[in-house]
């Protein structure tokens, strides 16, 4: 049988931005010149992007979302794009919700776990989808996968090992933690990884690297050899590293591709910057697209995700991405 399709697992969130203009000192006060109640969280940024696109990938939603207003206002959004939600379980606890502050091109998120605490390993035994890729995101925000597992280390290791055997490939994002407990979830993890999409701190901090300068730039030699490493650790195929200046990937059989970030002609949010930009990475993963092209989508997709201060306003189509590559080439 021949595979298609993507299924995005994790947490599925309902953002609350408020638009500030500027960020307060404790005991301080700002403004919020406007707000609005958008999706959020790894795999509906995710999905939502690759959905934009229009490519006719199959794309199928799993998780949990609660019995509550926000829980309607998220599956609403996820049927309107003709996604699957055949495997997202309803509960009693509240759906998870984000706080965004937006401000000055930056964000800062104060985040209620909700019902994404409880999504576990039985909740995907079931999944027969005829898709090609599982994505999990975010590990070290999902409370039960972060768990120990005695046979994995994990229990999100284990739920990649599971999807694995059902035939899945498995791609993973990740949130930035405190080092001790990344490192820990992260290298469970990577074993059971077939590519792996991650920012340059989540990268240094998974093997005590310093992946970013004392100015904030990447260290790109240091990220070079974080990648290496993580292919060392048990990812099975491709490692690719994002930055604010630009992405390197690095495959299993050596080949890389290093490239600086697509100029930004608007910067609204970077909200859902990162997702954007693996679910570009993804479209051309599914595509089976060469590496190049892997982190030239991604490029792309997370510049059109920078016009909007909601994680997946800015989604563009694959013909806009296109005329978009087309000019930088």
């Amino acid at each position: 049988m021949e595979r298609k399709g993507i299924i995005d697992a994790g947490n599925w969130i309902v953002d609350n931005i408020k638009y500030i203009d500027r960020w307060p000192g404790e005991g301080n006060l700002c403004n919020i010149l406007g707000q609005e109640m958008a999706t959020g969280g790894g795999p509906t940024n995710v999905l939502f992007d690759i959905a934009a696109m229009n490519c006719g990938i199959p794309l199928y939603a799993a998780g949990r979302i609660g019995k509550d207003a926000l829980g309607t206002f998220l599956l609403d959004e996820i049927r309107k794009r003709n996604i699957d939600v055949s495997n997202i379980i309803l509960t009693d606890t509240p759906t998870s919700y984000t706080d965004v502050m937006s401000g000055n091109g930056k964000r800062s998120f104060f985040c209620c776990r909700g019902s994404n605490s409880e999504f576990d390993c039985s909740d995907v035994e079931n999944i027969d989808f005829p898709a090609k890729w599982f994505y999990l995101g975010y590990l070290l925000l999902l409370d039960n996968l972060d768990s120990d597992d005695p046979e994995y280390g994990t229990r999100g290791a284990r739920m990649l090992d599971m999807m694995k055997k059902k035939g899945y490939k498995t791609i993973v994002d990740f949130v930035s933690e405190a080092p001790e407990k990344f490192r820990k979830v992260v290298k469970a993890a990577l074993p059971y990884i077939d590519a792996l999409v991650i920012n340059e701190v989540e990268a240094g901090n998974t093997f005590e690297l310093a992946t970013c300068n004392a100015d904030g730039t990447a260290n790109v030699a240091e990220i070079k050899k974080a990648a290496q490493k993580f292919l060392e650790s048990g990812v099975k195929e491709y490692v690719i590293i994002h930055y604010r200046d630009g992405a390197y990937g690095l495959r299993k059989n050596g080949e890389e591709y290093e490239m600086a970030s697509y100029p930004a002609d608007k910067i609204v949010g970077t909200n859902g910057a990162g997702d954007a930009f693996c679910a570009g990475v993804l479209y051309a993963l599914h595509e089976e697209k060469s590496l190049e092209e892997m982190l030239k989508y991604g490029s792309a997709s997370a510049i059109f995700n920078l016009r909007s201060a909601s994680a997946s306003g800015g989604a563009a189509s694959l013909s806009e991405i296109n005329a978009f590559l087309q000019t930088q080439n």
